[in-house]
C-alpha cells in the first residue's frame, strides 16, 4: 500500500474555474480546504509505472495523503500549484482504489479505476495469437515473460519445439538452433496456483529443476492435466495465460512436419518464425 503525504506549498492557491465544485466538495464557501477535483491516469497497466494527476486546489497548511493500495514505491511532485503528479508501480488487476485524505482523516476525494489485464501479441509466421496474462495467479511468471517482451527478447526467434496434440514450444533460439543472448536469472515455480495445463493455456517450460524457468514458453495443443501440479515431488509446470485469439494459429503451427536437427528432435523442417511479442494492455 502506497500512502504518500502530499505538502503543500506555502500560499494559499485557488483553481478560480472550478470554484463551484470546490464549494460542492467542501460543503461550503469558506474557501479554506483543500478540494481534489480529478484524478487522470496514464499507462495505468499491471508491473508499469503509472502516472496519476492530482487536479485540484491545495491549501497551505494542510497535509493531504493519497491512498492507493494496489500502486506502491510512490515518488510525487508539483508540475503546477494546482497540480501534483504521483508515479508509482502498479501491483494487482482490477479495482483500482484512489483515495485522498486531509490529515485529519477526512476523505475530500475517492475514486476507483481499473486495471486491466495484461494481453500480449505473439506476431507468427503463421498468424498472430492474443493471449490473456493472470498475475493474480502467478505473477513471478507474468513479470518475468512481460520483461523479456519489453526489451524485445523473442523477435525473430523460432517455435524450436512442436509436438502433435501435445505442445509448441518457443522463446529461447533464433534460426539455427542458436540460444537467444540475454537471459534473466531463473524463477521460482509457480505450478501450485489452481490453474491446469488446458488446451489454449500458455505456460513456463523449464529443466528438471523446478526453479530453472527463463524465457522459454510453451503452448498447450490438448488439455495435459498430467502437467499439473501433484505435489511437491511432482510439481508440475506453471500456466500463467491463455490464448483469447488465435488458437487456430497455434493449431497450424502445432501441425508442421518436424524433423531431428543436432540430436534434437521435434524440430520444425521449416523454421515457424515468432516475429515480435508486443504488449496490447
Amino acid at each position: 500500500m502506497l500512502s504518500l503525504t502530499i505538502v503543500l506549498p506555502t500560499m494559499k492557491l485557488r483553481l478560480a474555474l472550478f470554484l463551484p465544485v470546490l464549494l460542492a466538495a467542501c460543503g461550503g464557501s469558506g474557501g479554506d480546504k483543500s478540494a481534489i477535483f480529478e484524478v487522470h491516469a496514464n499507462n495505468l497497466a499491471y508491473g508499469s509505472t503509472a502516472t496519476l494527476l492530482f487536479v485540484g486546489s491545495f491549501v497551505a497548511g494542510q497535509s493531504l495523503t493519497p491512498d492507493t493500495p494496489t500502486c506502491t514505491s510512490g515518488t510525487g511532485v508539483y508540475s503546477t500549484p494546482t497540480q501534483y503528479v504521483l508515479k508509482c508501480t502498479v501491483t494487482a488487476t482490477g479495482d483500482f482504489p484512489v483515495t485522498v485524505k486531509t490529515s485529519s482523516g477526512d476523505v475530500i476525494y475517492s475514486k476507483t479505476l481499473s486495471v486491466p489485464a495484461p494481453r500480449v501479441t505473439f506476431s507468427t509466421s503463421k498468424g498472430n495469437i492474443v493471449a490473456e496474462l493472470y498475475p493474480d495467479k502467478a505473477p513471478n511468471s507474468v513479470i518475468n515473460f512481460l520483461r523479456y517482451v519489453q526489451f524485445g527478447f523473442y523477435s525473430q526467434t523460432i517455435f524450436h519445439r512442436v509436438i502433435k496434440d501435445f505442445v509448441v514450444q518457443g522463446g529461447g533460439f533464433k534460426p539455427g538452433l542458436v540460444p537467444q543472448d540475454g537471459q534473466l536469472a531463473p524463477i521460482p515455480l509457480e505450478s501450485n496456483n489452481g490453474l491446469s495445463n488446458a488446451r489454449g493455456t500458455l505456460a513456463m517450460a523449464r529443466t528438471t529443476d523446478p526453479n530453472s524457468a527463463t524465457s522459454q514458453f510453451y503452448f498447450n495443443l490438448v488439455d495435459n492435466t498430467f502437467l499439473d501440479y501433484k505435489d511437491a515431488s511432482n510439481p508440475g509446470y506453471a500456466v500463467f495465460g491463455k490464448i483469447v485469439s488465435g488458437l487456430d494459429v497455434v493449431d497450424a503451427i502445432g501441425a508442421v512436419p518436424t524433423t531431428t536437427v543436432q540430436g534434437a528432435g521435434d524440430i520444425p523442417a521449416t523454421d515457424v518464425v515468432l516475429n515480435s511479442v508486443t504488449r496490447d494492455q
